[in-house]
């Protein structure tokens, strides 16, 4: 099968959408597809068996020039006024920009070479997407991939970010649903929720959720880092803290946790690894009377953190405090594939729940600091107890695998 990605980073270090997006492009070369890739990543990145293609931004154009003179505005001004661009314009110049670039280079390709066109998106980022609506000639090809919900406001709460120009992202969103063949979503709850926006991605829908490699997870070559503890049962958590994903009701189960099993306050740890949040400063506070809390010295690479997910005792999927929650984490992979415990924080509602059962014991909810403390002193006695100690799951690991990509993939041209 011969299939023309387009993608805005394939640089596993830029966002946890690019690792998603770099891990489905990993896989569909491991399983024999013929790829040819159009990326904009920043630095010079090659994919075993693809052929590549850089979609340069585009510096002899007005949407560039505009692009630098508004950020030359803000530097010498401090006044940002992309919003105001946005809110007149639906996108920023930037966005043009970079759309024109990929449209540049995708319009060359003929779309009789390939089976599939294949459109990748992270955060709020569709650029792919809006060159590929700009060439109906690949349309009957179109595979759309949505990563999050689009736009912002489609967020399900406590989000509740309204973007400045949103009528016209909405707008943009409704003609993708329309013109592609096909919508690809990580989650099941995230394309209902979508569909709920969108009538004509209504039947487009095919799940392809977060890629793992479970040969190539366990034979990583080991990194050195300092958050690696020998004998010490470690509660991971690893990735940014979102504004949403409110940390605290695990801390307070943690510190319940010591407060109740004095034993393990001195073989136990609560690790975050990630950026700096805005609740680093009260997380901070607290670790002046539990030292068991570590944070991070800021990013942490995506080889380093892997291998500190491999050697954690427990790894945290924190959710926000919702009563429904439909994205799949891109980190939900990697944790299924380190076969140790899970730790859900999160509402009853959501794609990590499912896909783990409704008899996956070692759930709790955001706000339910004595649930979660009942379930780390579970995961504890079996640490100290159990040799074999460990999660796995064969089922979940075939889910996320090249394997049952292939054959998604294979029933798209029934």
């Amino acid at each position: 099968m011969k299939v023309l990605v387009i993608v805005d980073s394939i640089d596993k270090n830029h966002s946890s959408g690019a690792k998603a997006n770099v891990a489905l492009i990993e896989n569909l070369a491991a399983i024999g597809y013929s790829l040819t890739i159009i990326h904009q990543s920043a630095t010079d990145i090659h994919v075993k068996g693809a052929s590549m293609r850089w979609a340069k931004p585009k510096k002899a154009s007005l949407t560039y020039l505009l692009s630098r003179s508004q950020r030359v505005f803000t530097r010498i001004t401090g006044w940002n006024i992309n919003p105001t661009i946005e809110k007149w314009f639906g996108f920023s110049f930037t966005f043009f920009n970079d759309v024109t670039s990929f449209y540049s280079v995708a319009k060359k390709e003929n779309p009789a070479n390939f089976d599939w066109v294949l459109t990748l998106s992270y955060a709020s980022s569709f650029r792919p997407h809006a060159a590929v609506l700009r060439l109906p000639h690949f349309h009957n090809k179109w595979l759309a991939y949505v990563h999050d919900p689009y736009p912002m406001h489609s967020y399900p709460r406590p989000y509740d970010w309204v973007e400045p120009g949103h009528q016209y992202k909405r707008n943009f969103f409704l003609k993708i649903a329309k013109q592609a063949k096909f919508m690809l979503y990580p989650s099941d709850y995230l394309a209902e929720w979508m569909e709920q926006y969108n009538e004509d991605a209504k039947g487009k829908r095919i799940i392809i959720p977060h890629q793992g490699n479970q040969e190539e997870f366990v034979n990583a070559k080991a990194v050195e880092s300092p958050y690696i503890f020998k004998d010490t049962f470690v509660v991971l958590h690893s990735g940014s803290l979102m504004d949403a994903r409110n940390p605290f009701g695990l801390i307070r189960g943690f510190q319940l946790f010591l407060e109740q099993n004095p034993d393990a306050q001195t073989n136990s740890k609560l690790l975050f690894v990630g950026i700096r949040s805005n609740f680093h400063q009260r997380i901070e506070a607290i670790q002046k009377n539990c030292p068991q809390i570590l944070l991070s010295d800021g990013y942490v690479s995506f080889e380093e953190t892997l291998e500190i997910q491999k050697q954690a005792s427990v790894n945290v999927i924190l959710e926000a405090i919702a009563y429904f929650s439909p994205f799949l984490p891109g980190k939900f992979t990697h944790c299924i594939l380190a076969k140790k415990p899970l730790l859900l924080v999160g509402p009853f509602f959501s794609e990590s729940k499912r896909l783990l059962g409704p008899d996956y014991p070692f759930w709790a909810s955001n706000q339910d600091a004595e649930q979660i403390a009942i379930h780390l002193k579970s995961l504890y006695e079996k640490w100290k107890t159990e040799s074999n100690y460990g999660y796995i799951r064969e089922d979940l690991i075939h889910y996320l695998s090249k394997d049952y990509l292939k054959t998604t993939f294979d029933t798209l041209l029934k």
